[in-house]
């Protein structure tokens, strides 16, 4: 079936000339295309024509975009959108200056959620993690990735990695399923931390890998989380069983996450907060994508991320919600796009990039997905605004009408 999308203002294209990824100052490149329309045969990209050809297409059906912009599908590429339970209560304590750890004592903190998904059923998870799913796709979002880490036992994180799955079968979005056992020690284990580390490397990696239930291991290397030598081991473990490497890294700490990150080839090292200048060197020749989350810093009234020198330094800079129940309640790609711009210095432009092919190559997606070239999968994001800046510049305000999925229309605003 041959689709022609058609009269869209400005079509961003994010062409990387087959490179698949864009570093340090082609960010900016965004392939802005005018008066063309975009061919599309059987869910992947055909051709873009300029209007003016007098070229004859037979199409089976025309979408009108008149007034409109086209992405490509954006790509959300770090969230923990598997959670059941509110930290609402939480929030309104910290805010009149109660501390984490005596919110810990009192069972808040990242336990509370950790409970609250011990108790919920697989049904009642998918009940509760649908309309976030949803909510994304709403937004011109085509992919999105999900972490495990609130269940921290064999039984409830293969649970959140079969709700995960669920999703990546039913949805109409592509789903990817990481892996993060390693997000911080259970009650049960605080104090037995070497027993833990053997339950993820001898019981719950060997079956998440022959299962197939997760593409990615991630961990939190963090001086209150899992030290550089446990992550070792782990990552190891899970490079052995053909899992692909991520990394929660330089939130809080620099405790040699970015080297352990560059010695298992992590397609991604994630946070970044509190980077060295030595570490942010370290990017210019590496594939490692940096992804940067200012919903963080936004969140927690904390440091943002160094995004102006990793992208000076000729890094591969992404960026991404982080949506959790806990440092980043916080699911507005658009709201992380305007963030990045006022708070981090990043241009329209490089926040576009982020948040399309940079993402994408942060999965390692990048050959099918995160930008509009011929070849590549149809995802599209329709947004409904003449100029792109109007994205980043409507702070906190959804403008995508229309997401498609290989070509195919999977959600539409009431305005579009």
């Amino acid at each position: 079936m041959l689709k022609i999308f058609k009269n869209s203002t400005q079509i961003v294209t994010v062409d990387s000339a087959g490179i698949n990824f864009k570093r340090g100052k082609e960010l900016n490149n965004i392939g802005l295309l005018e008066d063309h329309f975009i061919v599309v045969e059987k869910g992947i990209i055909k051709d873009f024509i300029p209007n003016k050809s007098k070229r004859k297409i037979r199409a089976d059906e025309i979408i009108d975009c008149s007034g409109k912009i086209i992405l490509p599908g954006l790509v959300e590429c770090h969230t923990h959108t598997a959670f059941a339970g509110s930290r609402a209560e939480e929030f309104k304590q910290k805010l009149a200056g109660v501390g984490y750890e005596e919110i810990a004592k009192k069972g808040g903190g990242i336990n509370f959620t950790v409970m609250s998904v011990r108790k919920s059923s697989f049904d009642k998870l998918v009940e509760i993690v649908r309309p976030k799913i949803e909510y994304f796709i709403s937004q011109g979002i085509t992919t999105l990735e999900i972490k495990t880490g609130y269940g921290l036992s064999f039984y409830d994180e293969i649970k959140l990695l079969e709700v995960i799955n669920y999703f990546n079968k039913t949805s109409p979005i592509d789903i990817v399923a990481t892996f993060l056992g390693a997000h911080t020690f259970p009650p049960e284990y605080k104090n037995e931390q070497d027993k833990y580390i053997d339950i993820i490397n001898n019981t719950m990696l060997p079956h998440i890998a022959e299962n197939k239930l997760a593409t990615f291991c991630d961990a939190f290397c963090e001086s209150t989380a899992f030290s550089p030598a446990q992550v070792d081991s782990i990552f190891t473990k899970a490079r052995e069983l053909g899992l692909k490497i991520k990394l929660h890294t330089d939130q809080f700490n620099s405790i040699g996450g970015i080297d352990l990150a560059l010695k298992h080839k992590a397609t991604s090292a994630d946070h970044l907060e509190v980077v060295t200048q030595l570490d942010i060197d370290k990017f210019a020749e590496s594939e490692t994508v940096a992804v940067l989350l200012p919903g963080v810093s936004f969140f927690l009234d904390y440091d943002f991320a160094p995004a102006r020198k990793l992208i000076d330094g000729n890094a591969i800079v992404a960026l991404s919600t982080d949506y959790n129940p806990g440092s980043s309640h916080i699911a507005n790609m658009n709201l992380i796009m305007s963030l990045a711009a006022l708070k981090m210095k990043m241009t329209i432009e490089e926040t576009i990039s982020a948040v399309t092919l940079n993402a994408a190559k942060a999965l390692d997606l990048q050959s099918s997905i995160g930008s509009l070239e011929i070849g590549k999968k149809a995802d599209f994001a329709v947004f409904d605004t003449p100029e792109y800046s109007e994205i980043v510049y409507q702070v906190g305000k959804n403008l995508n009408c229309m997401t498609f999925k290989e070509g195919e229309l999977i959600y539409k605003s009431n305005t579009c």
